[in-house]
Parts: structure tokens; C-alpha cells; sequence
């Protein structure tokens, strides 16, 4: 187990985000618990890179000194695996959202779909998702599209390294997926729906690795305050 000074003059912590959780609450608990376990009023911690809730995985968290390297470490490229639903479309590109529209996928097949994939490798213009946290003049843009409110959303730069399809199940693909910073997965799957002449959105997201770490050595926020010897928070 770590020491107090060692959290304090900083780590890099691989937390294996929960489904459901936000990266802030994963953040709050990993703080929680080492104020908790050693008597420490105030100490920095904070996370390198956003996992919506509905996704899973990789979440480095940094302590104390080691805040400063986060900048860093939201530089480094990232893998994903998860599925793509094809046929329909949600406002979210997700499964936050309901389906809006439905499209028809019989002339999709194989072929298709492993060409299709390959002509998004390298650097693309992406549009990030109506809702998401990307902010436009001074808004999130997930704030304007709640209001129900259109928004323009200026496309812009990302560098897919890798966008492997690893199982076809009609109409669901599972995928493994790697790019760079900025990259939105959610877009990524509604984008690969259009490029097919049908619908598209992501059902399901895990993030694996994040430069050289990797989830496999990740713990989950309960575990890693399980690990301090901490109680459950009473609510």
C-alpha cells in the first residue's frame, strides 16, 4: 500500500472506471478515500482524459505533485473496444439518447463494412457530439442540445491509427479502435453509419489502454479504497 508522502509527491493511479460512473465521482471516490485513510485535508487530485458514464475502462487518475503531468498524459493515444449498432441512429450517437431514425442495412455486408473501416484510418475530420462537454461560447454543448436547442459543431482534426472490426453479428460489430487526442468514439460510430448509406451509434465502449498502461492492471474505485482499508461511506 502506498504511504501518505508517496500520494502526496504524486502518482499515476489505473482506476477501472464502472459502468454508470462518471469520471468526476471516480475522481471524488479515489480522493475521498486517501483524505480518509490518512487525515488529509486537501490534496490534488485529478483525472487524464473524460469516460462518459455509459463507457468503461481505463481511467488514469493522478495524485498530489504527479496533477501536473496530466496535460501529458491526455496526449497519448488510447484503444477502445466495444459495438456499433447498426441500422438506426440516437441523437447522442449513444445510448443515453432514444433511437430518432431507423435506416436499412441489407446491402451492408462484410466486405463493406472492413472497407468502410479502413477509409477512416489516418487523419479525418470529426464533429464532436451535440452532447458532449466541448464547449461553445461558454456552454457545454450537451447544455444547448438538453435545451433542445440547435447548435453549429465545427468539425475538426483526429488521427485514427487503427479501426479493426473484430466480430460481425448483424446488425451489431464489435470493434477495437486506436487514435489519438480528441478522438470521440460515439462520433466515430455515428460518422461509420453515414459512410455505409444507413444509421449507426455506439452501445457499447471500453477503454483499454492509454499510451503503455493498460486496464488490465486497473482496479475499480471501490477496490482501490478497499485497499486503504476505508469503510464503505455511509449515505
Amino acid at each position: 500500500m502506498k504511504t501518505k508522502d508517496e500520494f502526496l509527491e504524486g502518482q499515476v493511479l489505473l482506476i477501472d472506471k464502472p459502468l454508470e460512473w462518471s469520471s468526476f465521482q471516480a475522481v471524488n471516490a479515489v480522493r475521498w478515500a486517501i483524505s480518509k485513510r490518512f487525515k488529509i485535508k486537501k490534496i490534488k487530485v485529478g483525472h487524464a482524459g473524460t469516460l462518459d458514464p455509459l463507457a468503461t475502462g481505463l481511467l488514469l487518475i493522478c495524485t498530489g505533485k504527479y496533477t501536473k503531468k496530466i496535460a501529458e498524459l491526455q496526449g497519448l493515444n488510447k484503444e477502445y473496444t466495444g459495438t456499433i449498432t447498426l441500422g438506426a441512429r440516437t441523437p447522442s450517437y449513444d445510448l443515453e439518447t432514444e433511437i430518432s431514425e431507423e435506416f436499412p442495412t441489407s446491402h451492408i455486408d462484410e466486405q463493406l463494412l472492413l472497407e468502410t473501416a479502413k477509409s477512416f484510418v489516418g487523419t479525418i475530420l470529426q464533429a464532436p457530439p451535440v452532447f458532449s462537454a466541448v464547449k461553445k461560447k461558454g456552454k457545454r454543448l450537451y447544455e444547448y442540445a438538453r435545451q433542445g436547442k440547435e447548435v453549429e459543431v465545427t468539425a475538426r482534426e483526429v488521427t485514427i491509427h487503427e479501426f479493426e472490426i473484430t466480430r460481425i453479428e448483424m446488425p451489431e460489430i464489435r470493434f477495437r479502435v486506436v487514435c489519438g487526442k480528441g478522438t470521440y468514439i460515439r462520433s466515430l460510430a455515428h460518422d461509420f453509419g453515414k459512410a455505409l448509406k444507413s444509421g449507426a451509434y455506439l452501445s457499447e465502449l471500453r477503454r483499454t489502454k492509454i499510451g503503455d498502461f493498460n486496464v488490465n492492471k486497473g482496479i475499480s474505485p471501490v477496490e482501490f479504497r478497499e485497499n486503504l482499508h476505508i469503510e464503505e461511506p455511509r449515505t
